[in-house]
């Protein structure tokens, strides 16, 4: 879902970057009025150099792209939305910055799909499948989530002018499809671990 520089029309660059920021404004805002800031600044940071390890990491798959997962749903769920934002802006930040993925221009619109879209789509379904059955609702968010983020995806390239939707629909969506179940079942086995090893994690405030 990286999307790199040249790709956008640079007015839409703006309008993607005056969302992103926005995002980022109100998490700090909230943020400062928070207990526990340290706390949640160190997982913040251990999530973000997680994601950017893991997400530049290609994993064979059926479609004979390489698969890459995210690890913000997890960072949404554990963490809460607008920190899975700032989860997936510094991922971004590093990704570009250290291994030339992505672009400067256009990472406010990946910010608005990998963080926003991902990130808050995500937190969305989890908030009301929980009370149901937590590794349903981990599963079902983790992968709502990565659909939501996809259907940005594709509504930003559409904009730009990139891609017919048919195109776009046909390659994109079985794709992640896919990514979504794997990181979704991935994700049940990490929280489990976690609440028996880290409940601590599990039962923090969420922002």
């Amino acid at each position: 879902m990286h999307i790199p520089d040249g790709i956008i029309p640079l007015w839409q660059c703006a309008v993607y970057w005056a969302v992103a920021l926005i995002n980022i404004g109100i998490f700090f805002y909230i943020f400062s009025k928070r207990p526990q800031k340290e706390r949640r600044i160190v997982g913040t940071g251990l999530f973000a150099a997680a994601a950017a390890a893991v997400s530049s990491i290609s994993v064979p798959s059926p479609f004979g792209v390489p698969v890459h997962f995210f690890l913000i749903p997890l960072a949404a769920i554990l963490l809460g939305p607008l920190t899975a934002v700032i989860v997936a802006t510094l991922c971004l930040v590093i990704q570009f910055f250290i291994l030339g993925m992505g672009g400067l221009t256009s990472m406010g619109a990946n910010i608005l799909t990998m963080g926003i879209g991902l990130g808050v789509g995500t937190y969305a379904v989890y908030s009301v499948v929980r009370e149901l059955d937590r590794s349903l609702a981990v599963f079902t968010a983790t992968f709502m989530g990565i659909m939501v983020a996809t259907v940005f995806h594709i509504m930003i390239l559409l904009a730009a002018g990139v891609a017919g939707p048919e195109m776009l629909m046909a390659t994109l969506i079985p794709f992640y499809i896919f990514v979504g179940v794997i990181e979704g079942a991935a994700n049940i086995f990490i929280v489990s671990f976690l609440e028996r090893m880290k409940p601590e994690l599990i039962s923090m405030e969420r922002v």
